[in-house]
């Protein structure tokens, strides 16, 4: 077998919390032998050919450019970067709130010096609060939280300057897919489809594409783990002004509801204004995304959000990432990929067909396959995402219109997740597990918080600290 080398430090995965957990080693301890081995491209080979407008329809590259390479699933998502604990992860489970937010301020500041905005939306104004006064009149729930909006086309740009500062400083191998981790009496050994690799300290931050995978690989290790939740629903699309009243203000407004017929809590995500609707591959299989970019040459004449119901599974049930995969595979096989419907039909019942669609005022963005969500989704998760509908419209008139588009099927794949301590290292000692695929986060700040915390242990503990 070809050896890679020995390192002081192994990185699985070049997405947020990889990077930063490769950016924070080099900053600590410049002497340590640091390798990240990433499956997809370096950032300036990327391309999406979706994104890069050379098609409308995703054409299954056989390494998604949305979901592998260099920056992760977040590379080309629109940028939103949260200030807050009260979503985007499970860093609470580990750390104090307010050393949380001191890691997610500090990463904030070295993503200004590589050239990150300094405009910040928050809910605390007068504005804002009396949003959040309108939504409680009608059982809905303003999550507190600033934000900052880098942009799909600003967010590359971050990131190539991240790429260009580190590839100086530490080991990056590309197209490159870790395929098992075995213990060693020094470490840890990776085999890798293009050799082997020896480390004395493995962290793993596999992302959303690698999260079937590390569950998989702890499962062989001995490590238990944790069921972490699924979300699963639509991605909406809308006339822009039906939302502008909100966004204008609060430009990630983050509304939880829960409904009344089942008590299930539903919830938006990932709110884009002016945005276009996007195709993710995982694996072959096609889900549904959003994005907006910073520049207004670039934007659209809608806005999209996702819709989502959040399940968490009890025993036996084990697998919530197998049943996401599941239902969105029902969307694939009836469309060839992602499909779409009017909420008019829905509602009644019908199925939504070319000449409908044609017919509708709101012009979508992504070209896909109209059809029947009723077909795909559950029963449940379909009435609790129709009243959540209805729960928005009373804030944000016009969002239960006939011609609101329903995009399907959007999922959110969090990994089963190992015991972790404090310092999210695992029960195998020096190995640590960080970012959205190894199950503690779900977003940029708190992914790039988690490579922070176990870099900062592998420093301490190489100096004896």
């Amino acid at each position: 077998m070809v050896s890679l080398g020995e390192y002081d430090v192994g990185i699985i995965g070049g997405g947020i919390a990889g990077i930063y957990a490769g950016y924070e080693l080099s900053k600590l301890n410049p002497s340590l032998k640091v390798i990240l081995i990433e499956q997809g491209e370096n950032i300036h080979r990327r391309s999406c050919p979706i994104v890069a407008h050379k098609t409308k329809e995703c054409i299954s590259c056989a390494s998604c450019a949305i979901m592998r390479g260099f920056g992760g699933a977040g590379a080309y998502s629109d940028g939103k970067y949260n200030f807050t604990t009260e979503f985007g992860g499970w860093l609470r489970d580990y750390l104090p709130e307010e050393e949380i937010m001191e890691l997610i301020h500090y990463v904030d500041s070295v993503n200004v010096g590589f050239g990150a905005t300094e405009v910040v939306y928050s809910t605390q104004s007068a504005e804002a609060t009396a949003l959040e006064k309108r939504a409680l009149e009608n059982d809905l729930h303003l999550l507190q939280a600033k934000v900052k909006h880098l942009g799909t086309e600003n967010n590359l740009n971050i990131l190539k300057n991240i790429y260009e500062y580190l590839k100086d400083k530490i080991t990056l191998v590309f197209n490159t897919a870790v395929t098992e981790i075995k213990t060693a009496s020094d470490g840890y050994l990776l085999e890798t489809s293009g050799g082997q690799v020896r480390c004395r300290y493995l962290v793993a931050a596999p992302g959303r594409s690698g999260a079937e995978w590390f569950s998989a690989q702890c499962n062989k290790l001995g490590l238990d783990i944790i069921n972490n939740q699924v979300d699963i629903g639509v991605r909406v699309e809308l006339p822009a002004k039906v939302f502008q009243h909100i966004t204008d203000v609060v430009y990630e407004s983050k509304l939880v509801y829960r409904t009344k017929q089942y008590g299930d809590m539903v919830r938006t995500f990932c709110m884009n204004p002016y945005g276009h609707v996007v195709t993710e591959n995982v694996d072959g299989l096609m889900t549904v995304n959003g994005h907006s970019y910073s520049n207004p040459a670039l934007r659209s004449e809608n806005t999209n959000f996702a819709l989502l119901v959040s399940n968490r599974f009890t025993v036996p049930f084990k697998e919530p990432y197998k049943y996401g995969k599941h239902i969105a595979s029902l969307s694939n096989m009836l469309g060839g990929g992602v499909l779409v419907q009017r909420f008019g039909d829905l509602v009644k019942g019908a199925r939504t067909n070319e000449h409908r669609l044609s017919q509708s005022f709101v012009k979508p963005t992504l070209n896909a396959t109209p059809g029947d969500l009723s077909l795909v989704l559950p029963k449940r998760h379909m009435d609790n995402i129709i009243e959540m509908i209805y729960a928005l419209d009373k804030i944000a008139p016009g969002t239960a219109n006939y011609d609101t588009l329903l995009y399907g099927v959007e999922v959110k794949f969090y990994s089963s997740r190992p015991q972790l301590t404090p310092s999210l290292e695992t029960n195998l000692p020096n190995f640590y597990a960080i970012g959205d695929g190894a199950g503690i986060t779900r977003g940029l700040a708190q992914a790039a918080a988690s490579g922070v915390i176990a870099a900062r242990s592998i420093a301490g503990k190489v100096k004896g600290v």
